[in-house]
Order: C-alpha cells, then sequence, then structure tokens
C-alpha cells in the first residue's frame, strides 16, 4: 500500500489553521533562521578559530587540516542516518533535538585543551551545525513549497548569504576580540540552546497536508507515492532513495554539489594563507567575505527565480564554470581590483551551487522521502568538504604553492560541466519500465 502523510484532525493545530496567511511562510523565515544557525559549524565562520586553535594548543596546520577534515568526514557519515529520522519522527522534533545538541557541541568546544578534543569537537559541530541542522532547516521547506520551490529558496539563500556568510564571520571576529575565543564558542552555543531550539519547537511544522493545506496554500488531499496514477493532474513523483541513487542526475548533482563543498572549503579554510602567497594581508583575506556574501545574495534570489523556468542542468554548468574561474582569479590575485573579481565570481559560484542543492532534489524525486534523499546526498557534499582542506594544506607544505591543485581542479569543473549538461530530470514511469 502507497505511503500517505495522514491529515491531522480539525482543530488540532490552531496555530498554522489560526494564521492569517498560508503558514508556509512561517515556516520558510524559522527553516532560514535554522540555515543562518548553522554558521558557528560553517568553514567561513570555523576559518576564523583556527589561527587561535593552532597558537593556543600549539598544533601545527596540517594537524589541524587533518583534525577538520576528519571531523567533517565522520560527521558526514552519520547524515542519512539524520536524514531517515526526518523522514520517521518529522522536522519539528528533529530541528529542536538538533538544535540542543549542537549548542552543547559548541560549548564543547569552549573547553578544549588538545588535538583529540579539537577532533572529537569538530566531528560534532560538522555534524550537527554544517550537516544536520542544515538538513532539516531545508526539508522544513521544501515540505510545504513546491510550484514556488525555486523563488522561495532563492530568498531564503539571499537571506542565508547575508546574515550567514555576510555577517558571522565579522560578528565572531568581533567576539573573540572581547572576550576571546573559548568564551565565543561558549556564547555562540548558548545562543543555540536558549533561541532556535525552542523557536523551531514552537514553530516548525511537518507536511502541509497533514494540516489539511497543500504545498503553496491550497487545500489538498494526503501525498501518496502512487499520486500519479490516483490524481493524473499531480505532477509530483514521489522517489525513494533507492530508486533515486539509480539514477544519473541523481550522482551527477551530488558529484558537482560535492565538488563546490570540497573547493568552497579549501578555499576558505586556507583563504589567509592563499592571499598571503600571493602578497596580499590576512585584513584582506577577511574582507573578501562581504563581496563573496553580497553577491552571492543577489544570484541566490536569480537561480532561485530560474530554476522554475530553466532546466536544472544548465544552471548547474554555469555555476561550475563560475566555480572554476573564481579558482583561475585565485592565480592573478594582486591588487584590489583582482580580489573583488574573485570575491564576485566566487560569489555568484555560491549562489549559483546552493540555490541547486536545495532546489534539486524535491525537484527531481519529490517530497515523501526527502529526508533520507537530503541525508545521503548532504553526505556526499560534507564528505566532499572534509577533503577541502587537504590537498590546499599538504600541496602547500610539499610544494610550497597552491597553483598544481588550483589547476587540476580547474579542469575537473571544466569537464564536470560539460558532462552536466547531458543530464535530464528523471521521469518516473521509464524508470519504473527500465527495472
Amino acid at each position: 500500500m502507497a505511503k500517505t502523510i495522514t491529515p491531522a484532525k480539525p482543530g488540532t493545530e490552531s496555530l498554522v489553521t489560526k494564521t492569517p496567511f498560508f503558514y508556509g511562510w512561517v515556516i520558510m523565515a524559522v527553516g532560514t533562521l535554522g540555515m543562518i544557525m548553522t554558521s558557528p559549524g560553517q568553514t567561513y565562520t570555523e576559518s576564523i578559530f583556527i589561527e587561535y586553535l593552532i597558537e593556543d594548543l600549539n598544533l601545527s596546520r596540517s594537524m589541524i587540516s587533518s583534525l577538520y577534515s576528519f571531523g567533517t568526514m565522520v560527521g558526514g557519515f552519520s547524515l542519512p542516518l539524520w536524514g531517515k529520522q526526518i523522514d520517521r519522527k518529522g522536522t519539528r522534533w528533529m530541528v529542536t533535538i538538533v538544535s540542543l545538541l549542537f549548542g552543547l557541541s559548541l560549548v564543547f568546544m569552549g573547553f578544549v585543551q588538545n588535538a583529540l578534543m579539537v577532533g572529537l569537537g569538530f566531528i560534532f559541530i560538522r555534524m550537527l551545525g554544517q550537516g544536520s541542522l542544515g538538513l532539516v532547516s531545508q526539508t522544513a521547506i521544501n515540505h510545504w513549497w513546491v510550484q514556488k520551490r525555486g523563488m522561495i529558496m532563492g530568498i531564503s539563500g539571499l537571506i542565508m548569504s547575508l546574515l550567514g556568510m555576510g555577517v558571522f564571520p565579522n560578528l565572531v571576529y568581533r567576539l573573540i576580540t572581547v572576550f576571546e575565543w573559548r568564551l565565543t564558542y561558549i556564547i555562540l552555543g548558548i545562543s543555540l540552546l536558549i533561541f532556535m531550539a525552542p523557536m523551531g519547537y514552537l514553530f516548525i511544522r511537518n507536511h502541509p497536508e497533514e494540516h489539511g493545506l497543500k504545498p503553496d496554500g491550497r487545500k489538498t488531499e494526503p501525498l501518496s507515492e502512487n499520486a500519479l496514477e490516483e490524481k493524473p493532474i499531480q505532477v509530483e513523483e514521489n522517489w525513494t532513495l533507492k530508486e533515486a541513487m539509480k539514477t544519473k542526475a541523481f550522482w551527477t548533482f551530488g558529484l558537482g554539489v560535492s565538488l563546490f563543498t570540497l573547493l568552497i572549503t579549501g578555499l576558505t579554510f586556507h583563504l589567509v594563507s592563499i592571499f598571503q602567497s600571493q602578497g596580499l594581508d590576512a585584513a584582506t583575506a577577511a574582507g573578501i567575505f562581504l563581496p563573496v556574501s553580497i553577491t552571492g545574495a543577489l544570484v541566490n534570489l536569480l537561480v532561485g527565480y530560474l530554476s522554475d523556468h530553466l532546466p536544472l542542468r544548465y544552471l548547474l554548468a554555469f555555476g561550475l564554470l563560475l566555480l572554476g574561474g573564481s579558482l583561475a582569479l585565485v592565480l592573478m590575485l594582486q591588487g584590489t581590483g583582482s580580489v573583488l573579481a574573485f570575491g564576485i565570481v566566487l560569489g555568484s559560484a555560491n549562489g549559483f551551487i546552493r540555490t541547486i542543492s536545495t532546489v534539486a532534489w524535491p525537484s527531481y524525486f519529490g517530497r515523501l522521502h526527502l529526508g533520507s534523499i537530503y541525508g545521503f546526498t548532504s553526505a556526499m557534499s560534507i564528505i566532499g568538504a572534509s577533503l577541502g582542506p587537504l590537498p590546499f594544506g599538504y600541496a602547500f607544505d610539499w610544494i610550497g604553492s597552491y597553483r598544481p591543485v588550483l589547476l587540476f581542479f580547474i579542469g575537473l569543473c571544466l569537464l564536470l560541466a560539460l558532462f552536466s549538461l547531458t543530464v535530464k530530470k528523471p521521469k518516473k514511469q521509464v524508470f519504473d519500465q527500465e527495472l
């Protein structure tokens, strides 16, 4: 029998039913807040702490890179399990649990004393921050929006870019200068415990069908895996993770997003060193987040709109070309103009691929098993991110230059961009006939 989402009894969810506008807007706001609150576990924030960890704990750059990569990888492997729990327990409970655990992990980072404790801390903040909180927040939003998904995720991405990457690195830097790095970690953890966790529990709800609503605000019947057979006008196809994994689109988009996370993490993690190798100072490196975040925010909105009107493979290909272009610009960094160009191109690549990564999975494979699909693809992305610092760190330690690794990844971006143009949206009817 097909799995369905059963509507709740009338009157059992007064917050949803009494809201004078479509409750999906509340979900979008709180889900976006959840995405912003992943920032303490993101590399653009952690990069501010790295130099303090190296100096105060007497760790080498290779050691801290390895610990960060190991922590990210181990955390990434857990995400399919978190995704399954989202499908089973719902987004409301999971966003609350993850926020509480993430907050405790950040508090723990304020007490680390050695490499072992740093490694454990990295596992938890990468698993719960970069991974699980982002996973459940994106899933919550996508459950409530279908036809306007691209636009909504574009708006969410714009806000995330401005308030996440645009604000958090500078905020953390200022907190560290006032309170030092240990207390800054504790402050960030407490903000998750007393703010994000209650907000998630109070306002997040699971599927709109459970409340007599339809995505985008219309009345509906329960969502079904075989909705195409039951209601021919329903265009959404719901794939299981196992089914999705048998398509070329799943792996092409998964690898494209993973390559992006690998490179953005590697670049960000070693950003100060990369800029210094080009004769630029640390202040210039820190300032690059502003053009990256502003450009990323604007491009998020644009790509959100385009994703509702253009095949996603074109957007992925262009995003990969921009990513390769940003690597090429690293080799040409000299003055203010080249730094600004690098920030704009990297921000554009960020806007393209991050928006695609939130839109592609529900657009291609439906919402019913979205937690499991997001969990697996997020694990791919985080494993990619875990590997990012390594090629850059070891290339510099062994060769004394970032140039060879940059050239290699420029070529890889171009190849994957060309291949992605061959990938079309899978059709479940055709897929089923081929099995």
